[in-house]
């Protein structure tokens, strides 16, 4: 999934997406670890999404952290 169809989702759905995917990359390096992983490039994939996921989180509380210290500084 893109970086922009995650931004069009809501915080409890990129966390239900992050537990998901992590499990993911759980299962691909456990069958990499028995050799039962034919494509390799699926744990690179699965790590990756793990990572654009936890980038939109952290976006949106930068974004949240910022608002918050504006609203202070004009008080």
């Amino acid at each position: 999934m893109r970086a922009k169809e995650l931004r069009e989702r809501n915080e409890e759905e990129l966390l239900q997406l992050q537990d998901e995917a992590q499990d993911q990359l759980f299962r691909a390096r456990l069958q990499n670890a028995t050799h039962q992983l034919d494509k390799t490039s699926d744990i690179r994939k699965a790590r990756r999404e793990v990572a654009r996921i936890k980038t939109v989180l952290a976006e949106r509380a930068t974004a949240v952290e910022s608002t918050d210290t504006a609203e202070n500084q004009e008080e």
